[in-house]
């Protein structure tokens, strides 16, 4: 017997879709950070971009548990001195509402060239529409990590 080894010709990838409306970010993020890495097929391998593409919809209307709007910080650095600038959850979600999941996400991904290379297969959108129809995204199906 021969242990067969996954080539990146032999990876085949999905495109799934996942609405954010109303559900919990963290949650979310780990489950769409486990579909991004690959995780649930049996073809996995730690050191290759073997996971599907994922498009989140309905960003905006994602949910925030405790008073995290009021007292979670978002950071950005221009390289300055003096340029580093904060913003409050319900402020990114007012200007920018795509970072609250990408951040979320991009943090449960390897801090690496691969969790780099993983992140451009997830497309982000504010509302309910996305450009990504020729593609014929399957709903992505919720996932229980305790009965697994």
């Amino acid at each position: 017997m021969k242990t067969a080894s996954v080539k990146a010709s032999d990876i085949t990838k999905q495109w799934v879709v996942v609405d954010a409306a109303g559900k919990t970010m963290g949650r979310l993020a780990s489950q769409i950070a486990y579909v991004l890495r690959g995780k649930h097929k049996p073809s996995f391998v730690p050191h290759l971009d073997c996971g599907d593409n994922v498009i989140v919809t309905n960003a905006k209307d994602i949910n925030l548990t405790g008073r995290k709007w009021e007292q979670k910080s978002y950071y950005s650095y221009s390289g300055y001195i003096g340029g580093i600038k904060e913003a409050s959850a319900a402020l990114v979600r007012e200007k920018k509402p795509e970072r609250l999941i990408e951040a979320a996400v991009q943090g449960m991904l390897p801090k690496n060239k691969l969790g780099r290379q993983i992140m451009y297969n997830l497309k982000i959108y504010a509302d309910d529409k996305h450009p990504h129809d020729a593609q014929k995204p399957s709903p992505m199906k919720p996932r229980t990590f305790e009965g697994e």
